[in-house]
């Protein structure tokens, strides 16, 4: 009996059911957000004249059952491939004013199930009243990227080696840094590792494979970013929960924030709770922020609200990494200023191991 004690400690015990804890996590927000894409409430465009015959399409979409659709009435073609590319919406439908014929504007960039889900849907709204519907893609998924996966995937690279990264650097010396001297110099070469890997992510999908169009440039500030957010959240979460701070980061950033992302669906298409969370978290906000650089940035017809988009997404993962930097420095702080106070009277020195093991 005392062997299998020795073998399965309670500290293992602990840390087990919380791996098989993690397990069932992970199976139930991948199959939740996944198991079953709808599209609800796409931002959607309406162009027709009319403006009667617009509003009253825009009415009948608005009203279909499920509410797939939040359609707006816009004034003309150009400024629904503006809206596109601005990604205000995902698509928009332009009624021909003299003919049966109808077209659709759609960004693959984006995804291309959202674009084929819109596609199937306003076909079949076509085909009941006697009209067909010509699909445009405005902003094309590259033939190198399937379903616009290469950017997500990239994303998703990013986050784990940060976190893989800062585990190591944190457990290869006990779960919490010591002091600040430490927690500042493993935040340093977070960095080094941030641009490194940044560099080499924005390479291999870029110039090496061919698989993500757009800026190098862009997509190594972008990968950077991203890894050091993940990166410095870490160890702030190590820094507040000790070991258990590893599990949290990976709760957060795999279990949570990948099938929330829009990767392997586009966001209109995920379930409510993922559609919330997504944009909030790492993986999401990289993903939206490299495809925006792939396939909406720079485009003649783009104004400088593309430019915005992209910097919003951009503050939350800057959001990540300076929260990251403050929780792990003050933590750390805090606990030094706590073993540099003088010993209680009658402290024995049960107190002084304690506190000289919590350094070592």
């Amino acid at each position: 009996m005392s062997e299998v004690k020795d073998a399965v400690t309670r500290r293992a015990t602990v840390l087990v059911v919380g791996v098989i804890a993690l397990q069932l996590l992970f199976v139930a927000s991948f199959v939740g957000a996944l198991h079953e894409p709808r599209l609800k409430d796409v931002p959607f465009g309406v162009v027709a004249s009319p403006q009667p015959l617009a509003e009253r399409t825009a009415n009948r979409l608005d009203e279909l059952p499920g509410s797939p659709l939040v359609p707006r009435v816009l004034p003309d073609e150009e400024a629904a491939r503006e809206q596109i590319m601005n990604r205000d919406v995902d698509g928009a439908l332009l009624v021909s004013p003299t003919g049966t014929t109808d077209t659709l504007l759609v960004a693959t960039g984006g995804g291309r199930t959202l674009a084929t889900a819109l596609g199937t849907l306003t076909g079949a709204l076509g085909e009941a009243q006697g009209r067909t519907v010509r699909t445009v893609d405005v902003a094309p998924v590259s033939r190198h990227d399937f379903n616009s996966l290469s950017s997500f995937y990239v994303v998703v690279g990013w986050c784990v080696g940060a976190y893989l990264c800062a585990s190591i650097l944190a457990i290869s010396a006990g779960a919490r840094p010591a002091n600040p001297t430490r927690a500042a110099t493993r935040l340093g070469t977070m960095t080094l590792v941030s641009f490194v890997g940044g560099l080499g992510g924005a390479l291999i999908v870029g110039p090496i494979l061919g698989a993500v169009p757009g800026s190098v440039w862009a997509l190594w500030g972008l990968g950077a970013l991203t890894v050091f957010a993940v990166g410095a959240t870490t160890p702030a979460l190590q820094e507040l929960f000790g070991i258990t701070g590893v599990g949290l980061a990976i709760l957060l950033i795999v279990i949570a924030g990948d099938p929330s992302a829009g990767g392997a669906l586009p966001l209109p298409m995920l379930p409510p709770f993922w559609q919330a969370i997504g944009p909030a978290l790492p993986p999401g906000a990289g993903t939206w922020a490299a495809r925006s650089i792939s396939y909406f940035d720079g485009n003649d017809m783009a104004s400088s609200l593309s430019v915005l988009s992209v910097l919003s997404v951009l503050s939350v993962l800057s959001a990540w990494a300076v929260g990251g930097v403050l929780v792990t420095l003050l933590a750390a702080m805090r606990r030094h200023r706590r073993a540099a106070e003088p010993e209680p009277a009658g402290g024995g020195s049960g107190g002084a191991a304690g506190r000289a093991g919590s350094g070592a």
